[in-house]
C-alpha cells in the first residue's frame, strides 16, 4: 500500500518546479526543494542515531522546515508526536510526559525549550540545519505508527491519538476527493491536515501569515491582502476567519471556501454566498474522524433553513463515503479506516469506543439526528442540553436562531442552577427584544455577556466551562 511519502515523490516526479509552499514571510518553495530538504534532514538525523519505531517530540514553526522534517523523520521510519498548539507551554509538557519521545525537534525559540521544560531535559536536540548524503531506505509499514496528536483538551484531559501510515493515507483518501480540481489551485491553508495532502497532491499551499493562536489581532484588511497578494484561490479555513472574510474588500481571484472546525451557521453562509462567485463548502469532523460529513451551502434549502431557524439543529450534509455513521440515544457514531480505533491510554478508548464485533465505534459526543434524504443534523454536545417546564432543548436549536436576531454577535445556551438562561454576546440595548424571541423557545431567561469565551485552537467553539465560570457557577 503506497503512504504519503509515495504519494509526495510522485508529485516532485510530476511538478517538481511548481511551488508546493508559500511560508507566512512569502517566500515560495518548490516540491524539488521540500524533497531536496528532506532527504537532508533524514541523512543528518539519521546519523544522530535514530531507528526505526523511536518518539520524536516536534516543536517548530508552521513553515516548510515543519513539513520537510515531518516528512523526514517518517522516511527513517520514526513516530512523530505532535503536541497540540493551542495548549502552549501545558501541551508541549502533556505531550511529552504522556510519549516519553527519544528526541526533541526544533527550530527556532522552540528549541530553547529544551534547556527549560524539565521533561525535555537529558533529551537529543534535533536542528533542521544543513545536512548531506543521502540516508538509509527504511522499509515504512503500512501499521507503523507515524503520527501521535493531541485533541484539543477543552472538554476534558487532552487524548494522545497514534495515527498509522494507513490511517494517514485513510485521511488522504477520505479529503482528496473534496479538494479535487481540474485547475492548478493555491490554497490558503489553516489546517496541517490539508497541507499534507496538498503536498500528496502535488498542489499549491499558502500558509497563514498570522498566528493562528491569536486570529482576533487579524484585520479583514490583512486577511485580503495575503489572498490577493498571493493569488489565492480557495480558502480551507475555521468559521472565525469566514466571519472576517464576510466584511473583506477585493479578494482577487477566490472562488471556493472549504470550512469547519467549529458549527457553521445558517447565517453566516448566506452572508458569504452573498460574494459574487463565491462557493461555500461545509466541513464537519472531529480529531478522531476528520472528515465525517460536508455540505455544500448552495444546496441548503429554503425549508431547511426554515427548520434551522425553528430549532431542529445544524445541517452538516450527507456522511462522506468512506465513513459508516449510526445514531445511538441521539450521539453520532462514526467507523471506518480514516477513523482512529484507539488512544494511546486504553482508559480513554475504553471511554470513547465501542466495539460491535469486527467494527470499532467512535463516540463523537455530539447528538444529531439523519433525516429522511440521509443528511446529518447536529443537536450540540451531548450533556448540554437543558430542560424547560415543557420540553428538552439542545444548544444549536436556539444558538441558531438567536444568530440571527438583530444585534446579536454571539450566544451560548447554558443551564445553570438547573435553569436554561441564554447568555448573548451583542448590543445590550437589544435585551428586551431577546428576552421576547427567547421566550418563544421556552427559555425564559436572556443575560447580556460582554464576551462569549472561544476555544483556543480555531477560535470557532463556545469554552462553556470557561463561561460558565465567569457566570460565578
Amino acid at each position: 500500500m503506497a503512504n504519503l511519502l509515495d504519494h509526495f515523490a510522485d508529485a516532485v516526479a510530476r511538478h517538481p518546479d511548481r511551488t508546493a509552499i508559500v511560508e507566512g514571510n512569502g517566500r515560495e518553495v518548490r516540491f524539488r526543494d521540500v524533497q531536496t530538504r528532506v532527504q537532508q534532514l533524514a541523512s543528518k538525523w539519521a546519523r544522530k542515531g535514530l531507528r526505526h519505531g523511536d518518539r520524536v517530540l516536534l516543536a517548530m514553526p508552521v513553515n516548510a522546515d515543519l513539513y520537510a522534517s515531518l516528512a523526514a523523520l517518517w522516511s527513517l521510519g520514526v513516530t512523530v508526536v505532535l503536541p497540540e498548539p493551542a495548549m502552549g507551554l501545558a501541551g508541549l509538557r502533556h505531550a511529552a510526559r504522556t510519549t516519553l519521545p527519544k528526541a526533541f525537534c526544533a527550530s527556532g525559540y522552540f528549541a530553547l525549550l529544551s534547556f527549560v521544560v524539565p521533561e525535555l531535559w537529558g533529551l537529543p536536540l534535533l536542528r533542521p540545519g544543513q545536512g548531506q548524503g543521502e540516508p538509509d531506505v527504511v522499509d515504512v509499514q503500512d501499521s507503523d505508527v507515524a503520527l501521535i496528536s493531541f485533541t484539543s483538551g477543552t472538554t476534558g484531559q487532552a487524548k494522545a491519538i497514534p495515527r498509522s501510515h494507513a490511517f494517514l493515507m485513510a485521511q488522504h483518501d477520505a479529503i482528496a476527493p473534496l479538494l479535487d480540481s481540474d485547475t492548478a489551485e493555491r490554497d490558503l491553508v489553516a489546517f496541517p491536515v490539508f497541507t499534507l495532502i496538498n503536498l500528496a497532491a502535488g498542489r499549491t499551499t499558502v500558509l497563514p501569515n498570522w498566528k493562528m493562536t491569536k486570529l482576533d489581532h487579524l484585520s479583514p484588511d490583512g486577511l485580503a491582502g495575503w489572498i490577493t497578494k498571493q493569488k489565492v484561490t480557495r480558502l480551507l479555513i475555521p468559521p472565525s476567519l469566514c466571519e472576517k472574510l464576510t466584511q473583506c474588500q477585493d479578494t482577487g481571484q477566490l472562488h471556493t471556501v472549504f470550512t469547519g472546525g467549529g458549527p457553521v451557521f445558517p447565517d453566516l453562509t448566506q452572508r458569504l454566498l452573498k460574494r459574487p462567485g463565491l462557493d461555500v463548502v461545509c466541513v464537519y469532523g472531529s480529531t478522531e474522524a476528520e472528515p465525517i460529513a460536508h455540505l455544500d451551502a448552495r444546496d441548503i434549502s429554503d425549508l431547511d433553513h426554515r427548520d434551522m431557524a425553528a430549532g431542529r439543529g445544524l445541517l452538516v450534509g450527507r456522511p462522506v463515503s468512506h465513513i459508516n455513521l449510526r445514531i445511538r440515544d441521539d450521539e453520532v457514531q462514526v467507523a471506518g479506516n480514516h477513523v482512529n480505533d484507539g488512544y494511546l491510554d486504553p482508559a480513554h478508548s475504553r471511554e470513547n469506543k465501542i466495539k460491535d464485533g469486527t467494527t470499532i465505534w467512535h463516540r463523537t459526543g455530539d447528538a444529531g439526528q439523519l433525516d429522511e434524504q440521509g443528511r446529518l443534523w447536529l443537536l450540540g454536545r451531548l450533556g448540554s442540553d437543558v430542560k424547560t417546564p415543557t420540553r428538552r432543548i439542545f444548544p444549536f436549536a436556539i444558538e441558531i436562531a438567536a444568530s440571527q436576531w438583530p444585534g446579536v454577535t454571539n450566544s451560548a445556551l447554558m443551564s445553570l442552577n438547573e435553569r436554561p438562561v441564554l447568555c448573548v454576546e451583542g448590543d445590550a440595548d437589544k435585551l428586551p427584544n431577546w428576552n421576547r424571541l427567547a421566550q418563544e423557545f421556552g427559555v425564559a431567561k436572556v443575560t447580556h455577556v460582554k464576551k462569549i469565551p472561544l476555544d483556543k485552537r480555531h477560535r470557532s467553539k463556545i469554552d462553556r466551562v470557561e463561561l460558565a465560570h465567569f457566570l460565578g457557577y
